[in-house]
């Protein structure tokens, strides 16, 4: 077995650069096995034995009714968002590049959801372009910005600075990171205990020299809602590009780039019921971008690469769709999220929700419960067939606690015992019901394994 090495971590974000490994396997993988195979042993033989045969037996997996309550991860593919990519993997298989007929239906259907997603956002169409997801379009947009005005700015023997914050996605922060590197100043802005920036921070933040402010627009943990517009405004007011991560904001709450006074703004198709591997960068007109992949015309050569045109497609509908039902959908979430959240409160001892004074999105709720440890939390919840999360899933494994809850003031050892519940389109009364009944017991049980969480009660 070869000497476990701890990853270095940036003392100003948080952020480690990389993982506790042991025998070249991630030791929080291993000690995820080793928490299920002990909770599996509680559960008793016959669950774990139906569980080990799932994959051979499907049957037994009927058994659970399983709630999936980690919309923030990914949403399923909306039936009508698949109905709509079929015929573009068969029939309408076209390049959407190619002069002839197939390849005009191609264009076609990709100009559509141009418009869709453009509608969604109260844009143009030209200002969309298509992208494989989220991660790529933050790159797109801070590398872009960055490349386009640091010769102006170098010219003048000044340092390129950005804005940013520290509890941003890990796309973003990490961008931020390389670019650290090559000589850029970055601020990482503080927020508040519901994870909210303070707009004058902003104000009193920007340089002569300051090239972009990229700040998300809801938090993947909290859900916290930044005041945007607000901040649009002192960024155009600056004349500086202003950047949003939407990732987890668009199909939830309204979005209008106009309102907000956005120049750049990323969203990914899977948050929303769209395929995973598509999503789109917002480009304002006459913002100065540079290229960051070179190859082809495709996309008047800004983003060059065949399209994926059954993944547009979906992207397109599933625009439409979140268009047409963000009201309604809005409405229902937030009732059922906020009768999750008030009856955990109520049977669970000691929780503590997170975020909740601060705007959110309505289907995100983050809740802390001491004395347990959030994954072995996750792994009890699953083998009783509710799923949620710690946090970002893209942070899945992670070693070291929430970088965001750390931001908002939280110990460790509460960042750890904190779980992330968002609910989506297809949530029902009855799961919450079935939830309100599950996580308690799963909490009782493992804080009865817990010296740590005993000793403080008597305390």
């Amino acid at each position: 077995m070869t000497e476990g090495k701890k990853g270095k971590r940036n003392l100003r974000t948080g952020l480690k650069t990389g993982h506790y490994k042991r025998g070249g396997r991630p030791a929080s993988l291993l000690r995820r096995a080793g928490r299920r195979r002990a909770l599996q042993r509680q559960e008793g033989s016959r669950a774990r034995v139906a569980r080990n045969s799932l994959p051979f037996y499907p049957e037994l997996a009927m058994a659970i009714k399983r709630i999936y309550l980690d919309y923030n991860a990914t949403t399923p593919v909306e039936p009508s968002v698949l109905e709509a990519m079929l015929p573009y993997f068969s029939g309408d298989f076209g390049n959407a590049s190619s002069i002839h007929t197939f390849g005009q239906r191609a264009r076609a259907a990709v100009e559509t959801a141009r418009e869709q997603v453009a509608a969604l956002l109260n844009a143009r169409p030209q200002e969309i372009v298509f992208t494989s997801g989220g991660t790529e379009s933050d790159n797109h947009a801070i590398f872009g910005v960055f490349a386009s005005a640091a010769p102006a700015v170098t010219s003048s023997a000044a340092i390129p600075h950005i804005i940013t914050s520290p509890i941003e996605h890990e796309a973003v922060l990490n961008t931020c990171q390389a670019l650290e590197k090559q000589g850029a100043a970055v601020s990482y802005l503080p927020v508040d205990r519901a994870g909210l920036i303070d707009p004058e921070a902003v104000r009193q933040a920007i340089r002569p020299e300051t090239v972009l402010i990229t700040l998300m627009h809801a938090n993947n943990e909290l859900g916290t809602v930044q005041p945007l517009e607000e901040i649009g405004r002192i960024a155009a007011e600056a004349d500086v590009y202003f950047h949003t991560d939407a990732v987890q904001s668009v199909g939830k709450i309204p979005v209008d780039v106009k309102a907000l006074q956005l120049d750049l703004l990323s969203l990914s198709g899977h948050k929303f019921y769209a395929p995973k591997g598509v999503g789109a960068l917002f480009i304002k007109g006459g913002t100065r971008v540079r290229q960051f992949l070179y190859g082809g015309h495709h996309q008047h050569g800004f983003r060059p690469g065949t399209e994926n045109v059954p993944g547009i497609v979906g992207l397109g509908k599933a625009a439409e769709l979140a268009r047409l039902s963000l009201q309604s959908d809005a409405a229902r979430i937030a009732a059922l999220r906020d009768r999750l959240e008030q009856g955990l409160l109520a049977r669970v001892p000691d929780a503590q929700a997170n975020a909740v004074s601060a705007p959110r999105t309505p289907n995100t709720s983050n809740i802390t419960f001491p004395g347990i440890e959030g994954e072995a939390l996750i792994i009890a919840l699953d083998l009783k067939g509710l799923a949620c999360s710690t946090g970002a899933a893209c942070s899945s494994g992670a070693v070291e606690p929430s970088h965001v809850l750390t931001a908002i003031g939280l110990s460790a050892p509460d960042a750890r015992a904190t779980i992330r519940f968002s609910l989506g389109r297809h949530t029902t009364e009855s799961e919450i019901d079935a939830a309100l009944e599950i996580v308690p017991a799963a909490v009782v049980q493992l804080r009865q394994l817990s010296p740590t969480y005993r000793r403080e009660v008597s305390a």
